[in-house]
């Protein structure tokens, strides 16, 4: 899941100025929760981002949201394909649009990420989102959906797995305690030993010691990035960041952590949260940064806690994050909590 020509290469940075940089992020709005789910509620399907390729991966996500318990409806585009596009840009807005204001459906999931989100943005009605708050599922590219939906209208969006993706014990797990139990969500990697002396699996790394309370904003780096000098940014203010990305080579992680940098962004949070970076090993030539030493140049100098290695990214089992939820971050312990509830009336 490549999005080198999505975000745009090195003229992003030089462009800031021109855009508007750090006066074009949205200004705060008060928060506004979705209503709760429970089994039978009607869940819809869309497809704001890339095609799905195979029509079992259509089938098996409505047999996943039918086995948790719920009635699904379709976009009318989700299945299209325009290019490497889920259908033209209107039609995917339009599913979107029509979901938020079918108050029969309780919650949308979005089907895929892959590239194309952003597109969408101008064409969403924030006012019938904000008029029907409701949860809204995905991932990766859906990042663009989050910031801006966040943005606009203050609503809490929930960063975690697609429709398409899998569902396995833990990420169902994560969705029943998350949607149906609705619990103040403790979020701390998973750690099994195996057959090995000491853990290495879901390991986390302090990057800075100590506790912090804000508001979750994030998601995946280089769609975030990517809308950078636009309205639909939220403000970084006193905020909880975490990110996650995929097969980008560590010189891209450095070129987008120095955006979030000079456009102030980075300087703004109260914390940092880095989930894994799935594929993101250097290419040959004369060598490279680690991405400890990016985030000891990016992070460390920032002096608010911070930590790297939780479990949000492109990985299997993965947490389901409530974008604009209250939350209290532990960079020694590796792990944060939810302290209030991110869900109005059902």
């Amino acid at each position: 899941m490549d999005r080198r020509n999505f975000i745009g290469s090195a003229a992003l940075a030089t462009l800031l100025p021109l855009m508007g940089g750090a006066a074009a992020i949205a200004a705060p709005r008060r928060r506004l929760l979705p209503a709760a789910l429970a089994p039978g509620d009607t869940v819809a399907l869309v497809s704001p981002s890339s095609a799905t390729d195979e029509r079992l991966s259509l089938q098996l996500t409505q047999e996943a949201m039918q086995a948790l318990g719920f009635k699904v409806k379709t976009g009318e585009h989700y299945a299209s394909r325009y290019g490497h596009l889920a259908g033209r840009d209107a039609g995917r807005a339009g599913d979107l649009n029509a979901m938020f204001a079918d108050r029969q459906v309780k919650a949308i999931v979005c089907v895929r990420g892959g590239s194309g989100a952003a597109r969408l943005l101008p064409m969403l009605d924030y006012d019938a989102i904000r008029a029907n708050p409701k949860v809204l599922l995905g991932y990766s590219d859906v990042t663009a959906l989050h910031c801006a939906i966040h943005a606009r209208t203050g609503l809490v969006t929930f960063h975690g797995p697609i429709g398409a993706g899998s569902w396995n014990r833990f990420n169902v797990d994560q969705f029943r305690r998350v949607f149906f139990d609705r619990e103040l969500m403790q979020y701390q990697n998973t750690v099994d030993a195996g057959d090995e002396l000491v853990p290495r699996k879901n390991r986390t790394l302090t990057i800075t010691g100590g506790k912090a309370r804000g508001e979750l904003i994030g998601g995946n780096l280089a769609v975030l990035t990517a809308l950078a000098g636009s309205p639909y940014l939220p403000d970084f203010k006193g905020k909880i960041l975490f990110l996650e990305d995929v097969s980008e080579a560590p010189y891209r992680i450095d070129r987008m952590l120095t955006t979030l940098k000079l456009m102030g962004a980075l300087d703004a949070i109260a914390g940092f949260i880095f989930g894994e970076c799935t594929d993101c090993d250097p290419g040959d030539g004369y060598g490279s940064l680690t991405l400890d030493q990016i985030f000891h140049d990016h992070i460390k100098p920032l002096g608010i806690p911070a930590y790297r290695g939780a479990m949000i990214g492109h990985i299997r089992e993965q947490f389901i994050v409530p974008v604009g939820g209250r939350v209290e971050l532990d960079a020694d312990a590796g792990r944060f909590r939810l302290l209030e509830p991110v869900f109005g009336q059902a």
